[in-house]
């Protein structure tokens, strides 16, 4: 398959309200770069810079999606799965929660840069909506939906219980925690949770509790579970990598977007 073998030649790393936040602190410069389907998507939240990726569809696109790193920030393999959503013919926004001078080193970083969105909800969500504002300079039309990987994947849950108005919210192996005092009320979209069984970092409770928060809230919903599958099993050169599930579970966004685009 063509995607994964794009994906498989990346550079990858193991451990990779709302409107209004955006509104006021958001300004958008897009970069276009030698290729023309290719793009830096450059913003700001409050004095704080930062900058996307966008991978453009060929033709005339499907819609948006937007990507969110890890927790080891946008890399080549958030903008290699950007290239892939491009292929299918989608706009694709790899997405900077960090800012671009953010130091991203090591394990210590990592956990810095997490930590402190963990720590201000506030802020986090604020980041997520301000490059969500940003992604629509681009006048893709069509829906738009937000996806994610570990990190990522939390952050996607983040602006599903934010209410920030996207049409479906995909999360890849991400942690499934609903921080006190957050619930999925005011969430109108889709979410889909791909998650393995033998996730070490939120297990098969969490999966339980939080499919329980979304049938009580009323938010449709789906989850695949890929048996035996670890933590970052989509991510290739890791050694919970696997190769069936990043499949499967590729598959699955696609059909996705398909029912909800």
């Amino acid at each position: 398959m063509k995607t994964l073998t794009l994906l498989a030649q990346a550079k990858t790393t193991l451990g990779k309200t709302l409107l209004g936040f955006a509104l006021l602190t958001c300004v958008a410069i897009p970069n276009a770069m030698a290729d023309g389907h290719s793009k830096s998507l450059d913003y700001t939240v409050g004095d704080k810079a930062f900058s996307a990726h966008v991978e453009k569809a060929a033709s005339a696109p499907k819609g948006t999606i937007y990507i969110v790193h890890d927790w080891n920030g946008l890399d080549e393999y958030e903008k290699t799965r950007a290239a892939m959503l491009a292929e299918q013919g989608y706009n694709a926004v790899a997405i900077d929660l960090f800012g671009v001078d953010a130091k991203l080193e090591g394990r210590d970083d990592y956990r810095r840069e997490t930590g402190a969105m963990y720590k201000d909800r506030g802020e986090f969500r604020a980041r997520l909506a301000a490059a969500i504002e940003a992604g629509k300079n681009l006048g893709s039309g069509g829906k738009s939906f937000i996806i994610g990987y570990c990190f990522g994947g939390a952050a996607v849950l983040e602006t599903a219980r934010a209410g920030i108005s996207l049409d479906g919210y995909v999360s890849f192996h991400g942690g499934l925690g609903t921080p006190e005092g957050q619930d999925y009320s005011t969430t109108r979209a889709p979410v889909l949770l791909l998650h393995g069984s033998a996730d070490p970092v939120s297990g098969m409770e969490d999966l339980a509790s939080l499919l329980n928060q979304l049938k009580e809230a009323g938010v449709p919903h789906d989850a695949e579970v890929f048996g035996g599958a670890r933590h970052s099993f989509t991510v290739a050169g890791s050694r919970d990598y696997d190769a069936d599930a990043d499949a499967r579970s590729w598959d699955a966004l696609m059909r996705f977007l398909a029912r909800n685009g």
